[in-house]
């Protein structure tokens, strides 16, 4: 299933305020500059910019234009906020990164796991752990849980590439809600196993469940981040 042109306009764009082509409090081309650049409908370049301004990167004024408010934060910082993968969260930030496979297995839910993660009992499951690196060091430790009948033929090598990427590109999926929970946890022995921790004793921990367009549950993940190098980053909209 392709994607619209309208998701690959937001993309396009979001990449240029990441790099900073357009700049902090500048305003974007015009409609009608970006309608001609893109060669799209005012509808398409409407919907780019209001993923953008849901997503904190942008503001429309109304008789003026479309102001940038996203501010880089320092290089070394893993955030959320927004629904992004490890390799689009590198890649953003200016990090080498890499993933290393640590378990890749299938699994049916029992009572326990259906209690920890929201799949029904007797779902059938992959279960993965990720070690994820930022210019060569072990920060992140992911314990993934996906939904087998939703992403049917994920392997150890897409894992260690991009789930996301298999998800979107391959299986056509939209991406659209995650539900999360930050903690902060005392590191475990596997923590301790594959993290270069140095003297921490502690971790944020990202619990997320994450829905398709269709509203289905098809991922439970606890990312466990080294605190040093993770950053709490959202944006909030007050409602009356």
């Amino acid at each position: 299933m392709p994607k619209a042109i309208y998701q690959s306009i937001y993309k396009d764009l979001k990449s240029k305020i990441e790099s900073q082509v357009y700049l902090f409090q500048q305003l974007l081309p015009s409609e009608n500059m970006l309608v001609e650049s893109y060669d799209c409908s005012r509808n398409t370049i409407r919907r780019a910019v209001s993923m953008l301004a849901e997503e904190g990167y942008v503001q429309s004024l109304h008789g003026v234009g479309v102001r940038v408010i996203y501010q880089p934060v320092r290089q070394t910082t893993f955030t959320i906020g927004g629904i992004e993968s490890f390799k689009e969260s590198a890649l953003r930030n200016g990090c080498e990164h890499s993933t290393m496979v640590v378990q890749f297995t299938e699994l049916v839910a029992d009572k326990h796991i259906q209690a920890k993660t929201g799949f029904a009992a007797g779902s059938e499951l992959y279960y993965i752990q990720r070690v994820r690196y930022l210019d060569g060091k072990a920060l992140i430790f992911d314990i993934n849980t996906f939904l087998k009948s939703a992403t049917p033929g994920l392997t150890k090598e897409i894992a260690a590439h991009s789930i996301y990427d298999y998800i979107e590109d391959e299986l056509g999926m939209s991406i659209v809600t995650s539900k999360r929970i930050m903690t902060v946890e005392r590191v475990t022995e596997i923590d301790e196993k594959y993290l270069n921790l140095n003297d921490f004793n502690c971790l944020a921990v990202i619990s997320s469940q994450t829905y398709n367009a269709d509203g289905q549950m098809f991922e439970f993940t606890q990312s466990r981040h080294r605190p040093d190098y993770f950053c709490f980053q959202d944006t909030a909209t007050r409602r009356h």
